[in-house]
């Protein structure tokens, strides 16, 4: 089974930490608002990395990672957006 880290808003701020959180992760996924590219490259650089833009990315980001990244692992339909929606 595939070990998933999850992660989300991390606005361009940079933890060495990550790297001890995602150790035995074989994947890490970043629900947006990633805020700068050098983030996702330390990452991918880490780890396999998918992950989708957020409302504060800018084109940058944007021309590389998908709004909705929709994809199978381990037999599992996997579905990533930011902001899946807004309560009424």
């Amino acid at each position: 089974m595939t070990r998933v880290g999850l992660l989300s808003d991390t606005h361009a701020f940079w933890d060495d930490k990550y790297l001890k959180y995602f150790e035995n992760c074989d994947e890490i996924w970043h629900a947006g608002d990633i805020g700068s590219v050098e983030v996702a490259r330390k990452l991918s650089a880490f780890r396999p990395f998918r992950a989708v833009y957020g409302n504060i990315d800018g084109q940058d980001i944007r021309r590389i990672y998908p709004q909705i990244n929709r994809f199978t692992t381990d037999g599992a339909e996997v579905l990533i957006k930011h902001i899946g929606g807004y309560p009424g």
